[in-house]
């Protein structure tokens, strides 16, 4: 974009005074490569920023929003890197706005059930520290372990749980934001209702560092579970697996924590990977993996007999209980390390998110299998069954070029998308859109797209934050 201002000696030294020496990295490439790409797509998708800082407080924030608003310069705000969309990946350059030093959970207020917690904290240092006080924090990723609540906000982040706590956006109370012109204004807060016009806080989730940067997030908290059970059941095909989860939750007669979707060819990766072997693996077509959770041992049992006598009533060769923490990790670890377990096979592989009715998944399993065929491309698929959610991982054929192989991967996750689009899904489930999906976006929500933008020209009109994402 022409009309963007460039980094110069001179706007850095401004940096440096706000942020201090250490606060700012600039003309050394190798340091700055770091902060080129997330893991969407590794060095085919990357853009090296001109310079990055590492703010410590919303008011140095304010300043550099400010500063970069006058001069029109590009900023990109940056969590841990962890996204799968690109939408950390500076493609104007510009300004990195790191959230690395700002990483202080900042309160636990055991009273109104609320942590309030700065963007770099990683997520699963919050779920531990709010676990001392008997308290949990459910609104996690899958990528628990590696990313910030900050991105998590950012992207509206989904995880295995969402079936029974919902997404990201659930446990929101509140966003301290700075926005494009340094303004810093909080929305919401330690207060679970608010009818008074629009919801702020709401939009702001999902927006992708498009609108404004996150320096304080109140998240809604609840009492510690308990126990939990696991159950894995291996199914003959996918289509007999998925019919099940209906008839799963009504029978046992409470909404499990977590129902979990894994394809066979998933399962023998991950296997050699984790080097784990799964009870009926090589007969088993996919597999569920459930997790229930309770007050105590005598409730769990109670459920999870309903729960086995439902799945084998509806064809599961077999459930196997997983009622202590070894057995548990060995199946939770095949699903939590699905990609890195498909990645060691072939390390140029993109992750989709795809997200429709969970009685449409075998139409779309359906329509990945044909395009796989079509394209001699093997495409395993993982996902949240209970909520809709895949996740399918298209493998680069070993003599393909990876520019080539760049170009296929993305005709071919595009073409599941828009697929999903038509079965009454979306584009994106967890990941967001970043730049690799904004134009699917553009083409399948019209009418919100248009509305989306003249929000985005209202919160930011010199165009800075974020550019190139969603739009």
């Amino acid at each position: 974009m022409s009309e963007f201002g460039k980094i110069t000696p001179g706007m850095v030294k401004e940096l440096r005074k706000i942020v201090g020496e250490n606060g700012v990295i600039y003309e050394d490439r190798e340091a700055l490569d770091n902060y080129s790409r997330d893991e969407s797509g590794g060095d085919y998708y990357a853009h090296m920023p001109d310079v990055v800082v590492k703010p410590e407080n919303a008011e140095q924030i304010s300043k550099i929003l400010k500063f970069a608003n006058q001069e029109r310069i590009p900023i990109t705000p940056r969590g841990a890197g962890s996204g799968l969309a690109g939408a950390a990946v500076p493609i104007y350059g510009g300004i990195v706005i790191s959230m690395e030093k700002m990483n202080a959970i900042l309160e636990i207020d055991k009273t109104n059930l609320v942590a309030v917690a700065e963007p770099g904290v990683v997520t699963n240092d919050l779920c531990r520290r709010v676990a001392e006080d008997g308290l949990y924090y459910a609104g996690y990723p899958m990528s628990v372990e590696t990313s910030f609540v900050g991105g998590n906000v950012a992207t509206n982040a989904g995880g295995s749980k969402v079936i029974k706590y919902g997404n990201t956006a659930h446990h929101v109370l509140g966003i301290e934001a700075v926005l494009p012109n340094g303004e810093i204004v909080q929305f919401g807060g330690k207060r679970r209702k608010d009818s008074s016009g629009y919801d702020i806080t709401r939009l702001l989730v999902g927006s992708e560092g498009t609108l404004g940067i996150f320096t304080k997030i109140f998240l809604n908290l609840i009492p510690l579970p308990g126990k939990t059970v696991d159950l894995l059941a291996p199914f003959k095909d996918i289509y007999t697996a998925i019919s099940n989860v209906g008839p799963l939750i009504t029978e046992s007669r409470m909404l499990p924590s977590a129902v979990e979707f894994i394809d066979d060819t998933s399962v023998i990766l991950g296997s050699k990977y984790n080097n784990i072997t799964l009870p009926f693996q090589e007969k088993a077509g996919s597999y569920l993996i459930i997790q229930y959770e309770g007050p105590d041992k005598e409730e769990l049992e109670s459920v999870y007999e309903k729960a086995g006598k439902a799945l084998i009533d509806g064809g599961a060769m077999d459930v196997f209980i997983a009622d202590n923490r070894t057995n548990s990790e060995k199946i939770w670890r095949m699903r939590r390390n699905w990609l890195e377990g498909i990645k060691a096979f072939e390390p140029h592989t993109p992750t989709g998110d795809v997200v429709l009715p969970t009685s449409e998944i075998p139409k779309i399993m359906d329509y990945i299998s044909k395009i796989s065929r079509e394209y001699k491309v093997q495409i395993p698929v993982a996902g949240h069954a209970a909520d809709g959610n895949l996740h399918p991982a298209p493998m680069k054929p070993k003599e393909m070029e990876l520019n080539e192989w760049k170009a296929l991967s993305e005709e071919i996750l595009s073409k599941i998308a828009m697929e999903a689009a038509k079965l009454g899904g979306a584009v994106s489930g967890e990941h967001g859109i970043g730049f690799l999906k904004k134009e699917l976006l553009k083409e399948t929500k019209t009418k919100q797209y248009e509305i989306m933008k003249g929000l985005k020209a209202f919160f930011d009109p010199n165009g800075i934050m974020n550019p190139g994402k969603l739009f």
